[in-house]
């Protein structure tokens, strides 16, 4: 008789019975925040509610400026273009993380370089930063990818060295900790993402976070139709033309990146719930690695001792198919799946042959020479850490899984260890 779920034995846990906790969580204060928005007439624009997140926001993340804007796509991109960042330059991305990390990059015609990641945090590799230098690099972009942290203090090293810019892809990250500061407020532009599946989210949007006012002053006008802040009063900012205003001072060519206040309203609700659902998280994270690290052929993503705040964005571990009797990752997920009753996913794909990142299907946008085309082409980089976790080790699952109690992850390692007893079943 079978025992695995995935052939009709009893799964580990019966979701019909006992769901995993929902995602988004939002309650009757989302209802009146969104009620009083309706009412008020004020549905975007620089709103109240709008400004009084940017405020809790920055205030969070512990710097001087959060700037909300669309989505986490376009954070990176006003990034790119405040710093200054296009033709003729090269922006180096980990080639493990969503596609939109690098496609950015190209939508401001500057040339992505993509870099292998570490295998134990799968996070950007400092020492494959340094390899792909040149004189044509102007930024990096660190991605703290699931759970994990960039290596940010080799990652600012190097920047400091080579005269580079950062910009911190935080979009998996809200709230959580290097050195006791947070994610975002560490490179020069902090991006987070409110996507659905984020754990600060809206549905949709983005912030950019920075210390520097002269750059929190051309983000401000890169989402808001190129019009600089209305009050002009930021800190330190020249008010001259210089290459981002017109005769004036007052005008930079750029559209509507504006998030609404009913986005605004919602967040300033998640804000407030954030810090104890990223502590819940932490707390069943690290408890839940610990039961891996007592299991055969899985093993925890690597914790540095420099993060003091832990974020998850999904649950991430590595899979050793050896011990699973040669067992391919594929089953072992669905297997999984169907124990727990929650999606068993693989990282993102690499970067180098991703079905989402393709940049030669738009000829008539992106071919501006045959040097450039040629440089653009993604499958020129290799990347055989990447190209290993995601086809070999990697196992993800949505960080609902770990908004429940002990004993919800008592059920994640019993679901592991069933299929570590009973491979064989699944061998033919």
């Amino acid at each position: 008789m079978k025992k695995l779920a995935i052939y009709g034995g009893a799964p580990c846990r019966d979701t019909t019975k006992n769901p995993w906790p929902k995602w988004p969580v939002w309650g009757q204060e989302e209802e009146v925040a969104l009620i009083e928005v309706l009412h008020s007439g004020v549905w975007s624009y620089n709103g109240p509610k709008e400004t009084e997140f940017n405020r809790l926001f920055a205030e969070y993340t512990g710097v001087k400026h959060a700037i909300c804007t669309v989505n986490g796509t376009i954070t990176l991109q006003i990034a790119l273009e405040a710093l200054g960042i296009g033709v003729g330059d090269e922006v180096i991305v980990p080639g493990l993380t969503w596609q939109a990390t690098a496609a950015t990059v190209i939508d401001v015609n500057a040339t992505p370089i993509l870099v292998d990641v570490s295998e134990d945090t799968w996070c950007i590799d400092p020492k494959e930063i340094e390899k792909a230098i040149t004189p044509k690099t102007k930024a990096i972009i660190p991605v703290h990818l699931y759970g994990a942290f960039a290596d940010m203090d080799a990652v600012m090293a190097i920047a400091k060295k080579h005269n580079l810019y950062v910009i911190e892809d935080c979009a998996h990250k809200h709230g959580g900790e290097w050195n006791g500061k947070k994610a975002g407020s560490i490179g020069d532009i902090g991006s987070f993402s409110y996507q659905l599946s984020k754990h600060l989210t809206a549905g949709e949007g983005g912030s950019v976070t920075t210390n520097n006012s002269e750059l929190a002053d051309k983000l401000d006008a890169l989402r808001n139709c190129g019009r600089r802040p209305e009050a002009a009063t930021l800190e330190g900012v020249d008010k001259g033309a210089g290459d981002y205003g017109d005769d004036d001072g007052n005008f930079i060519q750029s559209g509507n990146l504006r998030i609404t206040e009913f986005q605004a309203a919602i967040l300033i609700e998640g804000l407030k719930r954030l810090p104890a659902q990223n502590a819940n998280r932490d707390a069943n994270g690290e408890y839940l690695n610990a039961l891996l690290s007592e299991i055969p052929g899985v093993s925890a993503i690597a914790r540095d001792k420099r993060e003091t705040k832990k974020a998850y964005f999904n649950f991430a571990f590595r899979y050793h198919k050896n011990d699973f009797k040669g067992l391919s990752i594929e089953k072992f997920r669905s297997a999984l799946e169907a124990e727990l009753g929650i999606v068993v996913d693989a990282s993102y794909e690499p970067l180098n042959n991703c079905s989402l990142y393709v940049p030669h299907t738009k000829p008539s946008r992106h071919k501006l020479n045959d040097a450039y085309w040629k440089a653009i082409d993604p499958k020129r980089f290799s990347l055989p850490v990447c190209e290993r976790i995601f086809q070999e080790e990697s196992v993800c699952m949505h960080h609902k899984l770990l908004m429940g109690t002990k004993a919800d992850m008592d059920l994640v390692a019993l679901a592991i260890e069933k299929i570590y007893t009973h491979a064989e079943e699944l061998m033919d």
